[in-house]
């Protein structure tokens, strides 16, 4: 499992990427999605995934014995998704109001602040 993680990491990155190059609003903001899946899931990876071993001291040892679960980037992977998940919603809500403004979703034509129905 840890030999394939990388290259569904990297994978993940590269779609994400590709998306982000597109001119299609919509498309960008998937590719931000995608984007932070992959940042959560490189989180994951770095802390060394361990189950069934919490971070916890045993009763009478004064360190944590070797393999624990890290559970700080475990925490921060929490806050990164809601945050992205606030990112998400508030992308949808702009993707919906200006394609009702504009009537296309095609970045290079949202060079213009002027309304279709003056």
């Amino acid at each position: 499992m840890e030999d394939v993680l990388p290259f569904l990491i990297g994978g993940l990155y590269a779609g994400g990427v590709y998306l982000v190059l597109h001119k299609s609003f919509v498309k960008l903001i998937i590719g931000l999605i995608i984007l932070g899946y992959a940042s959560n899931l490189m989180l994951f990876t770095i802390s060394r995934i361990t189950r069934g071993a919490p971070a916890l001291v045993p009763e009478g040892a004064e360190a944590l014995v070797e393999p624990y679960a890290d559970p700080l980037p475990q925490a921060l992977v929490l806050t990164a998704i809601v945050i992205g998940f606030g990112i998400q919603a508030f992308a949808i809500v702009l993707i919906k109001v200006g394609y009702r403004i504009v009537a296309t979703d095609n970045l290079d034509d949202l060079n213009t602040t002027d309304r279709l129905d003056d």
